[in-house]
């Protein structure tokens, strides 16, 4: 049983029953997502070829809208570079095209170049963020060779961090790091992304301290933000009027932590969570590439298609009446 030992100091909170009020709209997205034309789009068959370049140097021969067409079509489908090289090019040869196809040491090639990865427009108006990180294991044979032969070996990962529309689902910036690195620190880079203002901030624990406060007030000074404080936290020390991390203290001693965790509006941070199970039930747990730069793209990437099939389908969700037992 896990967390036995916490047993009786976690919160007993009912799982809830949820019902998709949009069902026939959100099948023939899942269905849509199957379909090559949501991955091959005209406008990338449009601009296939690489705009001539103005500097010395070679002339490359595909743009950066087809390498991102051919490695959103092998992510999104599971295949490996050579996999999407020949589905790619019979889809091209059955349209009755003429087009030249990348092969997969050009993808390779491309990739660790970190090509260019086009982005939705954002909503207008300020946008509920939602920031947390996860975990992707990086391709290799350390955990067998662990299992296997007993070796002694170090599992390396590379951390996530999605910030995501709380509004729209859709991930709105990210950023690829080593597992050493901490939450906080990627902040900044991820706000940076974002060029419109922050209405709320909502994050867990992990980033609770001043340093978030401060960057995201330099973001957007009006931003509200939602980060439970630590079990030990206390009052700053300023003059003058309280700090919102000290009106999150009062709050709680007031109403408890789960009291305020309702008036505050905090459970929608569940839905990052659900963005990055998502993440890793389409795209994967683990990221294939070797290279670090090419590592960078295929998170691009992924973030890029999962927004695609979110865009296609979504749903509707709302919460029903558990009847007691």
């Amino acid at each position: 049983m896990p967390h036995k030992h916490n047993a009786g100091r976690r919160h007993h909170i009912p799982k809830m029953a949820h019902s998709v009020t949009n069902w026939p709209e959100y099948e023939a997205g899942l269905r849509s997502r199957g379909s090559l034309t949501l991955w091959i789009t005209p406008e990338a068959l449009a601009q296939w070829q690489a705009p001539r370049r103005s500097t010395p140097g070679g002339q490359p021969r595909y743009s950066d809208l087809a390498i991102e067409t051919a490695l959103m079509l092998g992510s999104a489908l599971r295949m490996r570079l050579r996999q999407a090289e020949g589905l790619l090019g019979s889809v091209v040869q059955l349209m009755g095209l003429t087009l030249p196809v990348p092969d997969h040491t050009t993808l390779s090639r491309r990739a660790k170049q970190r090509p260019a990865v086009s982005r939705a427009p954002l909503p207008d108006g300020p946008l509920d963020v939602l920031i947390d990180s996860t975990g992707l294991q990086l391709y290799g044979a350390g955990q067998w060779l662990q299992e296997k032969h007993g070796v002694k070996s170090r599992r390396s990962w590379r951390k996530l961090h999605l910030a995501v529309d709380a509004d729209t689902g859709r991930i709105v910036a990210h950023t690829l790091t080593g597992q050493d690195e901490d939450d906080p620190s990627q902040v900044a880079p991820l706000l940076d992304q974002i060029p419109g203002e922050i209405g709320r901030f909502i994050a867990d624990g992990a980033y609770d301290g001043a340093q978030t406060y401060q960057t995201v007030a330099q973001h957007s000074a009006a931003a509200q933000i939602v980060i439970p404080p630590r079990s030990t936290a206390v009052r700053s020390c300023e003059t003058g009027p309280p700090t919102q991390r000290d009106r999150h203290l009062e709050a709680i001693t007031a109403q408890g932590r789960l009291g305020w965790q309702k008036v505050i509006g905090y459970g929608r941070r569940a839905l990052v969570e659900t963005t990055m199970g998502r993440y890793k039930a389409l795209i994967g747990p683990r990221l294939r590439a070797r290279d670090p730069d090419a590592q960078q793209t295929e998170a691009a990437i992924g973030v890029a298609v999962l927004n695609r099939m979110l865009a296609a389908a979504r749903p509707k969700s709302v919460r029903c009446k558990v009847r007691a037992a």
